[in-house]
């Protein structure tokens, strides 16, 4: 994965489509974040600001369409990602707009995550019927949530409570809580800015409360690796601070061969001196054993650093803790 530079191929076609067209997923939020491509894209680029320049591509995923239970059920992170992948080889869109947290660390052969736009607030947000507090909620009280990470760390620090799947998009999820399937549930800080959703929420939990997901707020645009014309647009796009900090995190997923089935999360940030610090956490599902660890390194040792954490939690977990029920 190269998510600080944009790959060029010298033979590749220097033609792009017109219009230029954007792969992504249907939800509100999925659609907010195309939306914001598309802007960045037509601030760069004058031509590409006038209407019909841009088309949006809306591409129903696995993911989308399995509501019935948790991903990790279902079959892990590409459930988000893999028609949305083979339009993209197929060259049907120019790009894919992903939500980071959800694409898997090995990519199809031939493509890339050639650019990350400014990363959100990575932290998750607490949501309560009651504005009760995570350690507030009475005992036997049910928090709904479809991660695994969130699920593991809530039971670390409230092994009273139920947790069960809760899936759909944000405002699904919100209205099931209003409904009182749930006492409380938890979603990402970014996506509710993003959705100008955030005056809604109960609290918001600091990174020593919940560590987020691996690359939790950051869009990652995939693109072919030999359509240089492509990625010459979005170069001008890419933020350097969020590319080093999700590879970073992402080197921790990989040495952990880490997917929804696995509670791990991961937080690098970029420091006044320039240099990074990265927490990384790997729990059993049941929140009973949690192993972390961390990390001061150069921006230029970004990927070894989060190889290295990520290889330490593996060494440290007890065998056969993801497949714990």
């Amino acid at each position: 994965m190269t998510t600080a530079t944009p790959s060029h191929t010298p033979q590749a076609p220097l033609r792009i489509g017109t219009p230029l067209r954007i792969g992504t997923r249907g939800s509100p939020l999925a659609l907010a974040q195309a939306h914001e491509t598309r802007d960045r894209l037509g601030a760069a680029h004058p031509h590409l600001a006038v209407p019909g320049a841009i088309e949006i591509v809306v591409i129903k995923t696995t993911g989308d369409r399995i509501l019935d239970r948790t991903l990790a059920e279902a079959g892990g992170k590409g459930l988000f990602t893999k028609e949305i992948e083979d339009a993209l080889l197929a060259g049907e869109i120019d790009l894919a707009v992903h939500s980071m947290k959800d694409v898997p660390t090995v990519l199809p052969q031939g493509l890339d995550i050639t650019c990350l736009l400014p990363r959100e607030d990575p932290r998750d947000a607490w949501f309560s019927r009651d504005g009760a507090t995570l350690m507030e909620l009475p005992a036997g009280a049910v928090v709904g949530t479809a991660s695994l990470r969130r699920q593991a760390q809530v039971l670390a620090r409230r092994p009273d409570l139920t947790v069960v799947p809760l899936r759909g998009n944000v405002q699904t999820r919100l209205r099931k809580l209003a409904e009182g399937e749930v006492d409380a549930t938890l979603l990402a800080m970014a996506g509710l800015r993003r959705l100008d959703l955030a005056d809604k929420v109960t609290a918001v939990l600091e990174a020593d409360v919940m560590l987020p997901a691996v690359a939790q707020g950051a869009i990652g645009i995939e693109a072919r690796i030999a359509d240089a014309a492509t990625n010459r647009l979005l170069a001008p796009l890419n933020c350097a601070d969020t590319a080093l900090r999700v590879t970073a995190e992402r080197g921790v997923l990989t040495a952990l061969d880490g997917s929804c089935r696995t509670p791990i999360a991961a937080l690098a940030r970029v420091l006044a001196d320039g240099s990074v610090n990265m927490e990384a956490m790997a729990l059993s599902p049941d929140g009973r054993t949690i192993v972390t660890t961390s990390r001061r390194f150069l921006a230029s040792d970004a990927r070894a650093a989060g190889l290295d954490a990520g290889a330490e939690l593996k060494g440290r977990l007890p065998p056969g803790i993801f497949t714990a029920s």
